[in-house]
């Protein structure tokens, strides 16, 4: 009887026994909150360069479920082959970016090639600086946001937009990642919410979850060495990136307050990498796979 009651209160909780393990602390275990963990594969943009497939294979057998494709291109495969790809070999494509031009000159082409890779999320990769420089632009982007995500629903995905350290700078009185979250609509933008970026900008991911709920059901994972200080602007310093769970990124809070931020998928990212990207993608999934929230 005792048993029963147990797992129709797991039940539910939304939760799912073989998702969850109990530490001897009492805390939750493995994968945050059950979801698969994810990865950004610019992260082994080198090896895939080399050996697509097999990469993709060794980045399954790592543990990854899902990924987000870094590429403009489909790594020179047709959407559709590319999808077929990643489901031999047992990965799951949630989402890709596309840069400004593409989105701005032709978006129905790759919101089409994106629909036929089989991805949900159709993101924006950065935004150029000149489109940064003012309110006044600021305002214009959150028009076309609105408009390309109206569009991008319209085809069965959603639109994200991808934030940089640069994005939280202050525009005529306004922090301009502020502002775009502000002027757009909850239900045609969405925001990937990049925690290195966000602390490399010198403000707290935690903090945007509160003041903006469920703007970010995308998270980018990446760790920050010591030894970095804050700042907005391009800092072409080379080094500041290391593998989850070895940097200075306070990754226990972030989980703890994801879901109020509206967290449903999140990915791996390392921009750089002291050793082989394989290895560096492993000891991150092992940090994760593992992390107590």
């Amino acid at each position: 009887m005792l048993k029963m009651h147990r797992r129709h209160f797991i039940k539910r909780a939304g939760l799912s026994l073989g998702a969850l393990a109990v530490a001897a602390s009492g805390d939750l275990v493995a994968n945050p909150y059950g979801k698969p963990i994810g990865l950004q594969l610019y992260t082994v943009r080198g090896h895939i360069q080399t050996d697509l497939e097999g990469t993709l294979k060794r980045i399954a057998e790592i543990g990854y479920k899902e990924v987000e494709l870094g590429t403009f291109d489909f790594y020179g495969k047709k959407p559709a082959e590319l999808r077929r790809i990643l489901e031999r070999s047992g990965l799951k494509g949630v989402g890709l970016h596309f840069n400004e031009e593409q989105l701005r000159s032709g978006p129905e082409k790759h919101i089409a090639d994106a629909k036929e890779c089989g991805v949900t999320y159709v993101g924006l990769s950065s935004l150029g600086e000149k489109n940064r420089k003012s309110l006044d632009a600021i305002k214009r982007n959150a028009e076309w946001f609105n408009n390309l995500g109206e569009a991008i629903r319209r085809a069965g995905c959603r639109f994200d937009y991808h934030g940089h350290n640069f994005d939280y700078a202050t525009v005529d009185g306004v922090v301009e990642y502020d502002e775009l979250i502000r002027r757009t609509d909850p239900r045609m933008v969405n925001f990937e919410l990049d925690c290195f970026w966000c602390v490399r900008a010198g403000k707290d991911p935690v903090d945007y979850f509160h003041r903006f709920p469920g703007r970010f059901p995308l998270l980018h994972i990446k760790d920050l060495k010591p030894g970095f200080p804050p700042t907005t602007g391009h800092d072409s310093r080379p080094g500041a990136f290391t593998e989850v769970g070895r940097g200075v990124i306070g990754w226990k809070k972030i989980f703890k307050a994801a879901p109020q931020g509206g967290m449903k998928h999140f990915y791996v990212e390392q921009d750089e990498c002291d050793r082989d990207s394989l290895e560096s993608i492993k000891i991150s999934y092992d940090y994760l796979h593992q992390l107590q929230v």
